[in-house]
């Protein structure tokens, strides 16, 4: 074991103790049983949907229970960070209402909530375990490393840094201060309790009580000497810090379990209380006949970013999200499952598939509830950041946008499902705007010609269409328009009068309604005719129908 003298000159002179960080974050002065939960983003990519997911519980569990709801960047590996992480981050927390009550941002008692800014802290506790005996300095080079894993292959055995493997472990005071005489860098590990056979044990708030093999591995807890700044790696500061900011219930995915049993010694060698842990399945992507984890590499919608950016109402994907949490709340209506506790009891331990296609239906009945006027600002919101030019034609017709979200919506007893996201409206309800309304250009327009009638009949057809147009309120009385000029031009009264003898008429009914519907909407699909005609004006309407007659 080093001199203390020796341990304390690797480290600021003015480094305090660890009682010093005890008494600046002291207990919470919380109710009796409150939940302090956190979520620890890494700024190596950006924010994944598990994020959100995870984050959504964590908020309701802290916050129903009188506790605390925290956000912590955990930046230890910062060759990795990426720039801008950090905005994105606070983007999609406040997209999806999950601020924290204490964040890098917001600020709060228990900061720095960045793990950066807390070496200080760090280097304390370290000290600390070194002058124990409980941590030592390691000079193996990755050569060194390297060579140990390939015995330790090639005899069958565990692989890992543990036992006389762990070749500065015991090492004469003498050689560890040559080695630093030398100025060689170094690592400092946590000396894992010789007791091979002992078994890791803990009740998990979903899982119930788990039982694993205890960890042998001398894990590195204090980076490369020669960084700056000197940095932990994820288990340590993990310690640390959650018992700092008291948070006593961490709620993360289940690739975590494994650490359990190194996170319960560095917990115990520290003095520490022991944490409630609860570990949750990953979201899954179906792929074929099998399931894989939801993947940022492979998955657009595994990134936060991909539903900001398409414009799903936020209130869509949290209500699926906590449908996914637990099953009973995606059997409830949107308002009064967001509004529901989440039971941790309830998750199951099985990755829940994140399905798209249920996800669009869930939003397109959500937005069918919405009034024209919660639309049009949910709109404007979203394309003021993603479609400038349809947010300029918003501010500029206001009333003709609300004219078109009240077709087939406005006291309709089904109302139209046609949008689910702000990134379709454009496609949906585009075509009202003149502004953004791809016009036909004639009689021999390609959507015109697909309809196979000839240009000519289709430019008459429109010509005694708009000569006595008129703008009537009752829609079978508008659509006689129609019936009128179809039967003077000789279109068959329906389709199977057409089909019988399609050589004696220009087309049916339908085709004479699809040369007004494609000159007025430019598809062949679109709501009502007659309630197009109501929000688009008569002046609109005659200048769409006269574009035919060109």
């Amino acid at each position: 074991m080093l001199d203390r003298a020796v341990i304390d000159a690797l480290f600021p002179a003015d480094l305090p103790e660890p009682e010093h960080w005890e008494q600046q974050y002291p207990a919470r002065d919380l109710p009796g049983g409150a939940l302090v939960t956190r979520l620890g983003p890494s700024p190596t990519g950006s924010l994944h949907l598990g994020g959100v997911y995870v984050g959504l519980i964590d908020q309701d569990v802290a916050r129903r229970s009188g506790g605390r709801y925290l956000v912590r960047i955990e930046d230890t590996d910062q060759s990795r960070e990426v720039e801008g992480i950090l905005e994105q981050f606070e983007r999609g927390f406040s997209y999806f209402g999950l601020a924290a009550d204490e964040d890098l941002d917001r600020g709060g008692d228990y900061g720095p909530y960045q793990q950066s800014a807390r070496e200080r802290i760090y280097l304390s506790y370290v000290r600390h375990l070194l002058r124990q005996g409980k941590a030592y300095l390691d000079f193996a080079t990755k050569e060194e490393l390297a060579a140990i894993t390939q015995r330790q292959q090639a005899t069958k055995l565990p692989t890992g840094y543990y036992g006389s493997w762990a070749i500065w472990r015991d090492a004469d005071p003498a050689d560890v201060q040559a080695k630093l005489d030398a100025g060689a860098p170094y690592v400092v590990r946590f000396r894992a309790p010789d007791d091979t056979g002992a078994r890791a044990r803990f009740t998990d708030a979903i899982r119930g009580p788990l039982e694993a093999e205890a960890n042998r591995n001398d894990v590195v807890i204090l980076k490369s000497s020669d960084q700056s700044p000197r940095l932990p790696t994820y288990h340590f500061a993990h310690a640390v810090d959650d018992h700092l900011m008291r948070v006593n219930l961490v709620i993360r995915g289940d690739e975590w379990i494994s650490s359990v049993p190194v996170h319960q010694q560095l917990f115990d060698a520290l003095g520490f209380e022991p944490i409630t842990y609860a570990h949750i399945a990953p979201l899954m992507k179906q792929e074929g006949g099998s399931k894989r984890k939801l993947s940022k590499r492979k998955d657009p919608e595994a990134s936060v970013d991909f539903f900001i950016e398409a414009g799903y109402p936020a209130e869509a994907v949290l209500y699926y999200l906590r449908g996914l949490v637990n099953g009973r709340l995606a059997e409830m209506p949107l308002e009064q499952a967001l509004t529901e506790p989440i039971n941790l009891a309830e998750c199951g331990v099985a990755g829940p598939l994140v399905d798209l296609v249920k996800l669009d239906d869930i939003a397109a009945d959500h937005i069918a509830t919405l009034s024209g006027a919660e639309i049009l600002e949910a709109v404007r919101g979203w394309a003021g950041r993603f479609d400038p030019e349809l947010r300029r034609v918003l501010d500029e017709e206001p009333d003709l946008a609300l004219r078109a979200l009240a077709v087939e919506r406005e006291g309709a007893e089904n109302p139209r499902k046609d949008l689910k996201k702000w990134s379709e409206f454009r496609a949906v309800y585009g075509f009202f705007f003149p502004q953004l309304h791809a016009a036909v250009t004639g009689p021999e327009d390609e959507r015109i010609a697909a309809l196979g009638v000839d240009p000519a009949v289709v430019a008459a057809v429109a010509r005694d269409f708009a000569a006595d147009y008129r703008q009537l309120d009752d829609g079978q009385e508008w659509f006689d328009q129609i019936r009128t000029v179809a039967a003077k031009h000789g279109f068959a009264r329906n389709a199977k009068e057409f089909k019988k003898n399609p050589e004696g008429f220009p087309g049916s009914i339908r085709e004479a309604s699809q040369i007004i519907r494609i000159a007025l909407t430019g598809s062949t699909r679109s709501p009502d005719l007659h309630a197009i005609t109501q929000a688009l004006g008569q002046e609109e309407v005659l200048g769409r129908i006269a574009a035919l007659t060109k």
